[in-house]
């Protein structure tokens, strides 16, 4: 499941973590998020003050994501049938006792009433699918797939946006200054209104770097794309 208070903790509990190894200097600690968990980071660190500088990638809101839709599209008569539904898998969770299926963005029929899938993303695609689920299609299922992977088909379960409805994140990030920030994207990522919404409302000392030509999946793992380079400078000159 995807949880916005339990992400925005681990954060947190690993500095606790990483500050008690006798290795560690604890004026030293930086923190790193992608996609998703770049929106928890910059949270994070907006409290925690014992995250000096942070950096993110793809940064994706989670919070948003739910609650607005993809490049805010969601309409509010889409939010009430959401929440409806919502509230009725609460009730087939608690008198069931197990989750079934899962969904991440809960998708829409012809008639504006939500699907249940247990899938978001299916086994196959074919070249009518919008390229933000091909994408995603082509990383999880495709590059990052393992038949382990209890999250491999890239959906949580079905009441996951419950939480982020009622925990809207980076309200406070603003509060991260006068510790630096990066904001890394693509510039062909569809999040990338997402990391400039983010940049815009962080203060200063921050950098917004747009890495040329790369998509939103690019940054998870196309080593020639991903600009280490750009992380390992930030990180050294903020953390010494």
């Amino acid at each position: 499941m995807a949880s916005p208070e339990i992400f925005v903790e681990d954060f947190s509990a690993a500095v606790d973590f990483i500050g008690t190894q006798d290795f560690i200097n604890r004026k030293e600690i930086g923190a790193l998020g992608i996609c998703g968990l770049g929106s928890h980071v910059l949270t994070a660190a907006s409290i925690d003050t014992r995250i000096k500088s942070v950096a993110t990638s793809v940064m994706y809101d989670m919070s948003d994501s739910m609650w607005k839709g993809l490049n805010n599209s969601k309409t509010e008569e889409q939010r009430n049938i959401e929440r409806d539904y919502l509230g009725q898998k609460r009730w087939d969770f608690a008198e069931n006792s197990q989750e079934k299926g899962g969904l991440h963005e809960l998708p829409f029929d012809e008639n504006n009433n939500p699907i249940e899938l247990d899938k978001v993303l299916p086994n196959e695609i074919n070249d009518d699918v919008d390229s933000v689920t091909k994408e995603f299609f082509n990383y999880y299922k495709v590059r990052a797939f393992h038949p382990r992977s209890i999250n491999s088909n890239g959906a949580w379960d079905a009441i996951s946006p419950w939480g982020y409805y009622n925990f809207p994140l980076q309200q406070k990030i603003n509060n991260i200054s006068p510790r630096p920030v990066l904001i890394v994207t693509g510039e062909n990522a569809h999040s990338r209104y997402m990391a400039e919404e983010s940049f815009n409302q962080l203060n200063y000392p921050k950098e917004l770097v747009i890495v040329p030509k790369a998509t939103h999946t690019d940054l998870y793992d196309q080593m020639d794309l991903i600009p280490f380079d750009k992380f390992a400078q930030f990180f050294n000159d903020t953390l010494n």
